[in-house]
């Protein structure tokens, strides 16, 4: 019999709430529960006295803490954090018998939203779906959201259009992102929910710990990854607000063990105080990736003084791709880092892609070669990974105008798995690259084959059919979405990938006018 049991999982008396807020996650536990997002919200609806949060996990269509049915609640919150949880979604509605599409609820069915970094970037395919979308941070917008319910729960969505971050499919309005601006202010968990279980696959990713957000948002602007554009500007949580979370969160849990959670951690300016006041407090710290530029030998020591066993970093692919893609590390660096974290006795993930513009099967050649060039620095018999993944091109990213080409990249995965046999190498499926892209990049018409994998196999012929082709002079379907970074940043971004032409950390030189800083 499986078992999980919990702490600190928050209990109401539902005759003294006027609202009741059903927070789904489209994952497995283990995921859900291993996202701060996720326990932000929780715990801070929570935090209101008129509402009550419980959770809803996928494949479950019941709470957590009162075993309620999902058509029970007032508004339903889905988080969309993987572009593969749309069909859990759409399932999740369906197995409740709440109407999937918008237009066919009434007035007794839930109000559902959903909000996350897939729902910030392109809301489109899930659009006929979802009534309204958190375009930003949760926690900046859910409070207006509930208040504007409270005050007149009829199913008018009009009334949400005056919230900054709130995107209506219905209305089709101009949304724009609402951050967090000081991350002193942000909401920081004290009391964060505690799991344990007799079952190795439900167990937390971050188990028996405290998940500290470090900063939000990243400026590298590598060129094919959202994160890097997505929450704009970088912003950084005080060190002496991070050690004080650290320590009330100690004193109600007994855990001593920290997570820094972040877009960019060991780009955090004091990166190095912190570990050293969480060290002198006895703290265990524990990251989930670091970026190579940031890491020295001294913050590797410190590391694995702290109790970290695996780095994990992203070289991506070899070094004339890397300037493509605005990741101008050098090989040099690389290897140091790894180098120095075999001789720590560090075990080793790192992270490639493939499919990157302008790659050719010669630079497939090479990337087999630097990897292996890697795994030989493996002096002490670690475990070293290697992990390759197709680039999905991102809306709102420089890459969001181009193509997905299946047949070249299966050319590509087959090869590097010819040179590199006998690595313990993991190739992530080039046909589900392509339905990520899909479903990334998509307009509404996706929507109709998100609904029709409810009760079909969808052929790869079929998912074809729904393949982007955008035109740089030409809007896209994300158009109203505005997450604050100017269009023509992101053309000349699109432009000097060609060139390979480095644009610099702007958080160390000069400012480029992307959009992010600027009213």
């Amino acid at each position: 019999m499986i078992l999980i049991f919990e702490k600190n999982v928050i209990q109401k008396n539902l005759k003294d709430i006027n609202l009741r807020i059903g927070l789904c996650y489209p994952n497995i536990y283990r995921t859900a529960m291993s996202s701060l997002g996720y326990e932000i919200l929780y715990n801070m609806i929570n935090d209101r006295k008129d509402s009550y949060c419980e959770r809803i996990i996928y494949p479950n269509t019941r709470s957590i803490e009162t075993n309620s049915p999902l058509k029970d609640f007032d508004i339903i919150s889905f988080t969309m954090q993987y572009e593969e949880d749309y069909f859990n979604i759409v399932k999740m509605l369906h197995d409740s018998e709440i109407p999937l599409r918008s237009k066919d609820r009434g007035d007794n069915d839930p109000l559902i939203i959903a909000g996350g970094p897939c729902a910030t970037a392109n809301p489109m395919p899930m659009a006929d779906f979802i009534d309204l979308f958190v375009i930003g941070e949760g926690e900046k917008v859910i409070d207006p959201i509930l208040d504007t319910y409270l005050q007149n729960p009829s199913k008018e969505l009009t009334k949400y259009s005056d919230i900054q971050g709130v995107y209506i499919p219905k209305l089709n309005n101009s949304a724009k992102i609402a951050i967090v601006e000081d991350m002193n202010e942000a909401y920081h968990v004290t009391y964060p929910l505690i799991s344990e279980t007799n079952e190795e696959k439900f167990e937390l990713a971050f188990k028996d710990s405290i998940m500290l957000n470090v900063s939000r948002g990243c400026t590298r602007g590598c060129r094919f990854c959202m994160s890097s554009y997505l929450y704009r500007p970088m912003r950084e949580t005080g060190l002496k607000k991070l050690i004080e979370i650290a320590e009330i969160s100690r004193e109600k849990t007994g855990l001593n063990k920290i997570v820094l959670i972040g877009a960019a951690v060991s780009d955090y300016s004091h990166i190095t105080e912190l570990i050293e006041e969480l060290k002198k407090r006895d703290f265990q710290i524990a990251t989930p990736s670091l970026r190579i530029e940031s890491i020295d030998e001294t913050h590797l020591r410190m590391l694995k003084e702290s109790g970290l066993k695996t780095l994990t970093i992203a070289p991506e692919s070899i070094s004339k791709l890397r300037s493509k893609i605005n990741k101008n590390i050098p090989d040099e660096k690389i290897f140091e880092v790894v180098k120095t974290a075999f001789e720590l006795n560090f075990n080793i993930k790192l992270y490639f892609l493939i499919g990157l513009p302008t790659e050719t099967l010669d630079d497939i050649k090479e990337l087999s070669e630097f990897m292996k060039k890697i795994a030989k620095y493996n002096i002490n018999n670690n475990t070293v990974k290697f992990s390759v993944n197709p680039v999905i091109p991102k809306p709102h990213t420089p890459l969001q105008w181009e193509q997905y080409n299946l047949k070249d990249i299966k050319k590509k995965m087959r090869l590097l798995k010819k040179e590199m046999k006998g690595y313990n190498i993991k190739f992530e499926s080039p046909k589900k690259g392509m339905i990520q892209y899909i479903l990334s990049c998509g307009n509404r018409t996706v929507s109709n084959i998100i609904e029709k994998s409810l009760t079909k196999n969808i052929t790869i012929k079929e998912w074809k059919e729904y393949l982007p082709n955008y035109n740089i002079l030409k809007p896209l379907p994300w158009e109203n979405i505005d997450i604050g970074i100017k269009k023509k940043f992101l053309v000349n971004e699109y432009k000097r990938i060609e060139s390979g032409k480095e644009t610099p950390w702007c958080e160390k030189g000069v400012c480029y006018n992307c959009g992010a800083c600027n009213d």
